[in-house]
């Protein structure tokens, strides 16, 4: 039966089918995750020729290398013999990979250099077969995104406005780069995909899922979310949405303060900015990171990167790490103790959060009833000065933007 998307995404409701239907995950592989362009992740990962590191585009097993002569790649993890794994380890550094099943062995960028036994095969050179490649791979600010897709729109029509949240990372960093060499965690949730990503710009739950967090800590995010914050839900297109707290910070004009910190704490750091952007350090310090999702996977939460994996229709696994300024050491280990301390295995808001996710999947189990309301704000959004549309910082803006996004992809995958 053809789902029919128009019926089950409205302007301020979604049907519950669309997070538990087995069919219609099935479908979004295909129309999304394996036709627009995913975040994999980060060169800094595959830093020295014959690097390696395995990673995931939803189900697809995926090698990111690093070639001899420099250039990143993405290579499916599958034997062109009879289909086994070539590649074992997590991470590492080797100019090539060896089948263990019948010794089949390829280049680190794909080609086959070589098959056990050969005269099988009539002799040596004998076999056009190689490792999978991802068709289209592209790079932005270091963020490596894959396409599945052989033809499309470019990375960077993909990402569009997003892209200039990923410009405020990485200006940052004294070098102007950013690096994810902390490792990462990998946290599984029974829950959907889309939960996830609807929760990451949704500035109604903090202040209620956090709250204990908050009040333990005295931390100030959850006035950042309240009635009475200046802070906006931004939509920005591509099913991209921020929420952005410059308007907060900016009042407070406290350098460092977006970190809930203060320049006195990190001297060094506060130097090298100023030295390098003179008066426009003063902005950049005072307004701080990004929290922006990038379509359909892409989370950089200030301090934090996630990469959101399907795995089944209700199970998603979260791969997390902390953000790393390059020439910022100082910064760098504060990022990652804050980083590990919000969303590592003891963290408090990464476990607040997921029992939110699967607490979500499992009421939807029951029958009644069948729609999920996106409403909130629908009545006070406005368009911004760059023609974004933009509601209240607690307002579910980035969800009605996400969902307008999914349903064009779905339904333009249908027509093909």
């Amino acid at each position: 039966m053809t789902v029919q998307y128009s019926e089950l995404i409205q302007p301020e409701r979604v049907h519950g089918s669309l997070y538990t239907d087995p069919s219609i995950f099935a479908e979004e592989l295909e129309r999304i995750w394996y036709r627009t362009w995913v975040c994999v992740g980060h060169v800094s990962e595959v830093a020295r020729p014959g690097d390696y590191v395995r990673k995931n585009v939803a189900a697809q097993d995926v090698i990111m290398t690093r070639s001899a002569d420099g250039e990143v790649g993405l290579l499916l993890n599958r034997c062109a013999h009879r289909g086994n794994l070539v590649c074992e380890d997590r991470r590492g550094n080797s100019s090539s990979f060896r089948c263990p099943y019948h010794g089949w062995t390829y280049r680190n960028t794909g080609e086959l250099l070589g098959y056990p036994y050969n005269q099988g095969y009539g002799g040596k050179n004998k076999l056009e077969l190689g490792l999978g490649r991802v068709p289209r791979v592209d790079i932005y600010q270091g963020f490596v995104f894959a396409s599945f897709a052989a033809e499309g729109p470019t990375l960077k029509e993909h990402l569009g406005a997003a892209a200039g949240e990923l410009d405020r990372l990485a200006r940052l960093s004294p070098e102007g780069e950013v690096e994810l060499t902390a490792g990462w965690l990998r946290h599984r949730a029974k829950a959907n995909w889309k939960l996830l990503v609807e929760n990451e710009t949704d500035g109604y739950h903090p202040q209620f899922v956090h709250g204990s967090v908050f009040s333990v800590t005295g931390s100030p995010i959850g006035a950042l979310y309240s009635d009475k914050s200046t802070a906006v839900t931004r939509d920005l297109g591509g099913g991209h949405s921020e929420n952005d707290l410059r308007p907060e910070f900016r009042r407070a004009a406290r350098p460092m303060g977006w970190f809930g910190t203060s320049e006195a704490r990190v001297p060094d750091y506060v130097a090298k900015m100023r030295a390098l952007h003179g008066e426009q350090a003063e902005e950049i310090l005072i307004e701080g990171a990004p929290h922006v999702m990038v379509f359909p996977n892409l989370f950089i939460a200030e301090i934090s990167v996630f990469t959101i994996q399907p795995t089944a229709v209700d199970e998603t696994v979260q791969n997390v790490t902390a953000v790393q300024l390059k020439g910022a050491p100082e910064m760098n280990r504060r990022l990652l103790s804050q980083c590990v301390g919000s969303v590592g295995p003891a963290g408090m808001l990464l476990a607040d959060d997921s029992e939110m996710y699967e607490r979500n999947q499992r009421g939807m189990a029951a029958r009644r009833p069948e729609w999920l309301d996106i409403r909130r704000g629908v009545g006070r959004e406005r368009i911004d000065e760059n023609g974004f549309r933009i509601g209240a910082a607690n307002d579910e803006t980035g969800m009605r933007g996400f969902w307008a996004h999914y349903r064009g992809l779905m339904e333009e995958g249908a027509a093909q």
